[in-house]
């Protein structure tokens, strides 16, 4: 067979997606393309790779098994590039990034950071629930991936970099913004707008409620972060949240977050990559760069909402609420990072002594 790479790649994209119009805008081509280039590998082939019903499209057997082979050489292939990469060093490359959708909130402008150092690397972001990113991670679609639960059902490289605050997020004028601290028990009172299944944030949010053993009446599944935070302004519901997604709103006070014991849920963002996989030069220096400067960054722009000793903020007992939750709407001065945790082992190694 006389396949080309550039077939590959389309069929790789048009599988991934089942739709020949987003695999299209992924590849920066035309549909008609898309299917002119699916088209000419099937007669290569001398079967069908998809089966074609209305606008859906499905995976043929043939599709599979091809589907297989084909991931195999353009990761093969990804990996000759990176090796030589190695000789070139920094001046260009190419780096495929993905975030969980809460991640959109800050890795963007993390990015310009380095693109500013690296001017010349090629990157492309790639937007994502928990399981997709695996999924990607799994297929050696992803160089990286930004997300706060690492994977367990493959071997991967996962280094923390930031504390990740997750809480109850409310309208400014619910009864839970009375004022007095609330109890997890009374969150059963309120309809609840959820993020969908296989999003970290929805499993965060079940194992809190699992922890404190009460069951909330679901008004709403979404997937996107940003309509449910316009449901929860609406007066819709409440909702579970990643803090770092609402900073604006709170900024500007459309959004409120209430006292509610256990909260807020601190998590820890990862940078992963697979285990097996040997990383070009530029995805290393993205790696570095976030090790290096992803915990300041997020403070610097997230204020109080951003909790600068993660040792601290985890000793705290259930229910206290860690000193960067005072006034959320106000965004504290930046502080680096390293000396409270500096502070906070002293003071241990104090108390032990």
């Amino acid at each position: 067979m006389n396949i080309t790479l550039r077939q590959l790649r389309v069929f790789v994209a048009a599988a991934r997606h089942l739709n020949f119009g987003k695999a299209a805008k992924d590849l920066h081509l035309t549909p008609p393309a898309i299917s002119m280039q699916i088209r000419d590998l099937e007669l290569q082939v001398g079967l069908p790779l998809f089966e074609r019903s209305g606008k859906s499209v499905s995976l043929t057997m043939t599709g599979e098994y091809l589907l297989l082979y084909a991931r195999r050489m353009l990761a093969t292939l990804k990996d000759a590039e990176d090796a030589l990469a190695r000789f070139r060093g920094l001046q260009t490359g190419r780096l495929t990034i993905g975030m969980v959708s809460t991640a959109k909130y800050f890795v963007p402008r993390l990015l310009k950071l380095f693109r500013e150092e690296h001017p010349h690397i090629e990157i492309r972001l790639v937007v994502g629930n928990r399981e997709q990113l695996v999924s990607q991670l799994q297929g050696n679609d992803l160089d990286l991936a930004i997300m706060g639960r690492p994977p367990r059902e493959i071997d991967t490289r996962a280094e923390p970099f930031a504390a990740h605050p997750l809480g109850v997020v409310c309208a400014p004028e619910h009864p839970l913004m009375g004022g007095a601290p609330t109890t997890a028990a009374a969150l059963a009172n309120y309809g609840f707008i959820i993020r969908e299944s296989g999003s970290g944030t929805r499993t965060a949010m079940e194992e809190y409620l699992r922890q404190h053993r009460v069951d909330v009446r679901i008004e709403m599944e979404l997937a996107s972060n940003e309509t449910i935070k316009q449901a929860v302004m609406s007066g819709m519901g409440i909702s579970f949240l990643s803090l770092h997604s609402i900073g604006m709103e709170l900024r500007t006070g459309m959004i409120g977050v209430p006292e509610v014991e256990g909260l807020p849920l601190i998590r820890r963002w990862h940078v992963v990559n697979t285990a097996a996989k040997m990383l070009s030069p530029s995805a290393e220096a993205f790696r570095y760069f976030v090790l290096e400067h992803g915990e300041s960054y997020l403070a610097q722009e997230f204020g109080r909402l951003q909790p600068l000793a993660l040792e601290a903020a985890q000793a705290k007992p259930l229910g206290a609420r860690p000193s960067s939750h005072v006034n959320l709407a106000a965004p504290a001065p930046h502080t680096p990072p390293e000396k409270p945790a500096a502070q906070s082992r002293r003071a241990a190694r104090a108390s032990r002594d």
